[in-house]
């Protein structure tokens, strides 16, 4: 007897859902290769990463448990300055130990939150995150002798990342660093999302009256994803932070938490990958319109939204998967019985 079929029904759904796919380790392999083939750019590459991470923090709660949010930065910022004034006074200095720390005070944060946020609708969530996040940017400006205010913090240098490997000027070791925690934060958030804890979220998500009926404490369950979420985009921050050596007010920005949800609109939500996608491309088409039309880049991403939303991503899939047939029978080698290119019927 196989080991699937001594497992309970939701053990069993939750493994096979949980099982890798080609497309994913073809996705992981695509972004190894890409420290080789793209080695001029190591610096756009670390900013994807981690807000690849960003992304995927506001994914939890948004994809998953369904709370929407516009202050999402409050925990990013938290996360940044949390490693500066980290490194600053020397309080720790190795930057995977500040790295866990700046996430632990963002998730922190997150908890205290949280129970202002699972409660009421989602305007009243969207204006209470969005509050959060301008209140907090309004004290690291308040109290500039210790954040630096408008010109950021200052005077601090981040350690050779495990004693051993330093930060360069070209962002190797800065891209390596942030893919590595990018890469072990995703298959710890895939394995909540796969466990019976993330199936009780999407319960939560599209319906919460029948999951309370059915018995799944919904306040507890959004309180603890929250503040996962949060220490997701804590540790996003800090990597910014220990990366480009600097934390400004910027961190606090309504403009970052607004990117997250373009992000998520690009890739879609609901399944991890959206948004680190979402963020793979929102950067290319940031870079290729700014270079063409550095005073108008923000015209042309905000007509490619229109367009998404518009068409449809499910109607954008569909024509994904058929335009590599609709290519092949304009050449003649269609892959279809009868065609000139298939052999003995094959699909």
């Amino acid at each position: 007897m196989s080991d699937m079929t001594t497992l309970s029904p939701v053990a069993a759904s939750t493994a096979r859902i949980g099982r890798w796919r080609w497309q994913e380790t073809a996705f992981w392999l695509l972004v190894v290769a890409s420290y080789f083939l793209f080695s001029d750019r190591y610096l756009i590459l670390t900013e994807i990463a981690w807000l690849a991470l960003f992304a995927l923090s506001l994914d939890l709660i948004l994809g998953y448990a369904g709370i929407v949010s516009l202050g999402h930065a409050a925990f990013f910022g938290v996360g940044a300055y949390g490693v500066g004034l980290l490194a600053k006074h020397g309080i720790i200095e190795e930057p995977v130990l500040a790295l866990l720390a700046a996430g632990l005070m963002a998730m922190a944060l997150g908890f205290v939150t949280s129970f202002l946020v699972i409660r009421g609708t989602d305007l009243s969530r969207l204006m209470v995150t969005l509050g959060i996040a301008l209140l907090l940017r309004e004290l690291a400006n308040r109290f500039s002798d210790i954040t630096g205010g408008f010109d950021g913090l200052q005077g601090f240098t981040i350690a050779p990342v495990l004693g051993l490997f330093e930060f360069d000027i070209f962002g190797r070791t800065g891209f390596v660093y942030c893919t590595v925690v990018l890469f072990v934060l995703f298959l710890a958030a895939r394995r909540l999302v796969n466990s019976p804890f993330g199936l009780s979220l999407r319960a939560i998500h599209n319906n919460r009256l029948r999951a309370e009926a059915v018995g799944i404490p919904v306040d507890r369950r959004l309180i603890a994803v929250y503040t996962v979420s949060a220490f997701y985009a804590g540790v996003a921050g800090a990597l910014f932070t220990q990366t480009t050596a600097l934390a400004s007010l910027d961190v606090f920005a309504f403009e970052r938490s607004a990117d997250l949800l373009l992000i998520l609109v690009i890739g879609g939500g609901g399944y991890l990958y959206g948004g680190l996608i979402g963020a793979v491309v929102f950067k290319i088409l940031q870079e290729i319109f700014s270079s063409i039309t550095p005073q108008y880049w923000l015209f042309w991403i905000g007509l490619v939204f229109v367009v998404i939303v518009l068409v449809g991503r499910e109607r954008m899939r569909r024509w994904a998967r058929v335009a590599p047939d609709f290519l092949l029978r304009r050449l003649g080698l269609s892959r279809g019985v009868g065609g000139g290119g298939s052999r003995g019927g094959e699909p």
